[in-house]
């Protein structure tokens, strides 16, 4: 086991490595100057050549790319150009609301496919599982910027029954995490169902069965527990999709998180802070993939002494 998780976290330090150097790029692989951008056209030379000095784009790139590194080992990303603060401090602030609105939206999740997905294998071929599929492509087929305002309407406006937007209460919650979470229930609920109907034409199912187990007990107790091994797997790593696509839905409801604070980067020219929004993002991503292969082993066996 432990062997197991050391060689998988010796595969991330590349991953992560291969991160941070892609996020260094980014301020050199955008068109155009970045400082000017930054500043806009009308800025005089003096203030972009001392603009330019203070982030350290005059230096080398190798030497840039050293400094920045060693900037991010030791928990410095540079200063917000808007915020006038620490890029660190900035990120923090805002990554628990995403991280917030990313595990309700988990939870929304798996609350709808993993009931759907065996109701649909234990019907397999009747009305429940042909409706089942009807709504799961619906929900693949709704994109996040036509579902949220679509809620909105319905539930905010017209019923009045919860909030628009901002981030208070529960009830601030319920609209961004089902807008969030309801495509990827979407694709849960086939991938439950798959790996059901695999289970329930095993062995031990039919053992069970044969012994004269109701079938509700041969559902819950035997198929799904053996089916969830693999789910593990990809809830977490719709958990980091989740993390890394907040972004929109931040801004439909107006959510304070990491999503929101990128766009606004992007509008105010701020690369220093669009690096450390893309930079946290990025590395929650390979983190939260490490932590799913330790749960996967610890929830499996076979995994566990292999």
């Amino acid at each position: 086991m432990t062997r197991r998780l050391l060689r998988r976290l010796l595969w991330a330090l590349p991953a992560l490595w291969l991160i941070f150097t892609m996020v260094f790029l980014l301020i050199h692989i955008v068109p155009g100057d970045p400082v000017v951008q930054m500043l806009g056209e009308g800025a005089s030379a003096q203030d972009i050549q001392q603009l330019r000095h203070s982030l350290g784009l005059d230096l080398p790139l190798d030497v840039q790319y050293v400094h920045y590194l060693d900037g991010v080992v030791h928990g410095d990303l540079g200063t917000s150009l808007r915020y006038r603060e620490p890029v660190l401090k900035i990120v923090l602030d805002r990554y628990p609301a995403t991280l917030e609105l990313a595990f309700v939206a988990l939870i929304v999740c798996i609350a709808l496919a993993v009931p759907a997905g065996v109701i649909a294998a234990a019907r397999q071929g009747r009305a429940a599982d042909h409706a089942i599929g009807v709504v799961s492509l619906l929900g693949l087929s709704m994109p996040n910027f036509a579902l949220g305002p679509l809620l909105i309407l319905l539930f905010s406006i017209e019923i009045g029954w919860l909030p628009v937007s901002g981030r208070g209460g529960w009830q601030h919650l319920v609209l961004p995490a089902v807008t969030l979470g309801a495509a990827l229930a979407a694709i849960l609920t086939r991938m439950v169902r798959s790996a059901m109907l695999e289970e329930l034409f095993s062995d031990y199912v039919r053992t069970a069965r044969a012994k004269g187990l109701s079938e509700r007990r041969v559902l819950l107790r035997h198929a799904l527990p053996n089916a969830l091994f693999p789910i593990v797997t990809i809830i977490g790593l719709q958990f980091g999709t989740l993390l890394a696509g907040t972004i929109v839905t931040e801004m439909i409801f107006s959510w304070p998180g990491i999503g929101r604070l990128a766009v606004s980067a992007i509008e105010a020219r701020d690369y220093p802070l669009l690096q450390g929004c893309i930079l946290v993002i990025a590395v929650s991503y390979v983190l939260v993939n490490l932590l799913t292969d330790v749960v996967y082993a610890l929830v499996d066996p076979r995994v566990r002494f292999s």
